[in-house]
């Protein structure tokens, strides 16, 4: 028997002990049918109708108020539930507007532990539709907020999702200064692996290595496959194979990173999580064009079974990355007009939000209008892209631009321009003495 259903009965109960009809019990301003639906756990009434029914029948408000506040609680965790479904569905305006609605009921009858909640899923919800600034504003307010449990349950998914926020606005050191002095107080109480510990090293792993520090994430990646397994639990060490796998892409080993990443494949196609399955697939391309030997035919029929899903299943940024990956491909297949087009579709997926992917995505774009003759437009787009990635702290990827910039210069005679772009390059991985080698740096196998 649910709450409403159990409200009805004692109401039902009261009106027959004090032998009332359904007539007698509504009086003015209720029907019989409604009383008829509200013992029958139909309709959910309002305050006020429970204390003219409690005054009609003889008793004590209290009796009948307790019970509809339980019906509240059931009906906020069905709403709540549907709301995460929404989300998990990646149909982020749904989900905001159901949030939304639910803080503003909880807020008005004061509840604030559900408000909280709410809060919590209207941040997830503004990160998934890209607006990614205003998801860092409620995130930063959620980490101290008193109405949430300061637990690790509930504090280090949101610390892992701010550092999420802070790599895609291109704001590496602070993504990675959060993680690492959140880190430090779980190994500082104490606390044994746990499933969101090992969310918040796979994290952490990630961005070192988009910073270029791949001595720390490879150290960080062995501590995770090992407290992964202790921990047993198949979604961890999924996580930690993927981003494992992102450190070897780093650093050029393919046949480990491929190894890794068939790993967390195999892991995550055993699960439910359609959008992290296809986002994982964006990965695998993205290593398979990467390899010594790019099997490129493969790479694009795994980014068209991500595509697929992403339409249902995932964000216009989700979207955004398979184009990116799709326009690598038809790069190394040599269909430059084609890599063009997924590129600049990748770019206006992304907005004005995701700096470090949009990055990425330019540097693309630049290599397909090299290919096909528009010297002055692969020119812009390497720069502009340099220039994000050096201010995102992602150095050693905005190195390899400025590199490709400086061989453009050089090939259109500007040599003046070449060698200060040559000099950028080195400034960024702290070096004077050499140029930099030949190479457009890929978009890392990252969720």
């Amino acid at each position: 028997m649910s709450n409403l259903e159990e409200l009805g009965a004692r109401i039902r109960e009261l009106r027959r002990a004090a032998k009332m009809s359904q007539a007698d019990l509504a009086g003015d301003g209720l029907s019989p049918s409604y009383i008829s639906l509200l013992e029958a756990g139909k309709r959910t009434p309002t305050e006020r109708v429970v204390e003219q029914i409690a005054h009609r029948l003889g008793c004590d408000p209290k009796l009948l108020l307790s019970l509809l506040e339980q019906v509240r609680t059931e009906d906020t965790e069905v709403e709540l539930r549907y709301a995460e479904i929404v989300l998990r569905n990646g149909d982020a305006p749904q989900a905001l507007t159901a949030y939304t609605e639910l803080q503003a009921r909880a807020a008005q009858a004061g509840h604030d532990q559900v408000a909280a909640q709410a809060e919590l899923g209207i941040a997830q919800a503004l990160e998934l539709s890209g607006r990614l600034e205003e998801a860092v504003t409620r995130y930063e307010r959620l980490r101290t907020d008193p109405r949430l449990s300061q637990a690790d349950t509930t504090r280090l998914p949101i610390v892992v999702a701010l550092c999420r926020c802070y790599r895609e606005l291109g704001d590496l050191s602070h993504a990675i200064e959060l993680a690492e002095a959140t880190l430090a107080d779980v190994q500082r109480l104490g606390i044994v692996p746990t499933v969101l510990g090992m969310e918040l090293l796979s994290t952490l792993i990630g961005l070192h290595s988009e910073r270029g520090d791949l001595h720390r994430a490879g150290y960080l990646a062995t501590v995770g496959i090992e407290q992964a397994q202790a921990v047993r639990d198949p979604k961890a060490l999924g996580a930690i194979y993927w981003n494992a796998s992102l450190v070897a892409y780093r650093r050029g080993d393919s046949e480990s990173a491929l190894a890794l990443v068939q790993r967390a494949l195999a892991i995550y196609a055993e699960g439910e999580n359609e959008r992290a399955l296809a986002r994982l697939r964006n990965g695998y391309a993205a290593v398979l064009l990467q390899s010594d030997t790019p099997d490129v035919a493969q790479a694009k029929e795994l980014l068209r079974q991500s595509a697929e899903t992403l339409e249902v299943h995932g964000s216009s940024v989700d979207r955004a990355y398979c184009a990116t990956a799709m326009a690598r491909a038809e790069l190394l297949a040599e269909n430059a007009g084609a890599a063009v087009e997924h590129a600049r579709r990748a770019l206006e997926l992304l907005g004005p939000g995701h700096r470090l992917e949009t990055a990425r995505t330019l540097l693309v774009l630049a290599a397909g209008l090299l290919e096909l003759g528009d010297a002055a437009g692969a020119r812009d787009a390497y720069e502009r892209g340099a220039l994000t990635l050096e201010a995102s702290g992602a150095d050693r990827q905005a190195a390899f631009a400025w590199a490709e910039l400086a061989e453009i210069m050089e090939r259109s005679g500007e040599n003046d321009r070449a060698v200060w772009a040559y000099q950028q390059g080195m400034r960024c991985l702290g070096q004077r003495g050499h140029l930099l080698p030949r190479r457009v740096e890929p978009a890392a196998p990252s969720a």
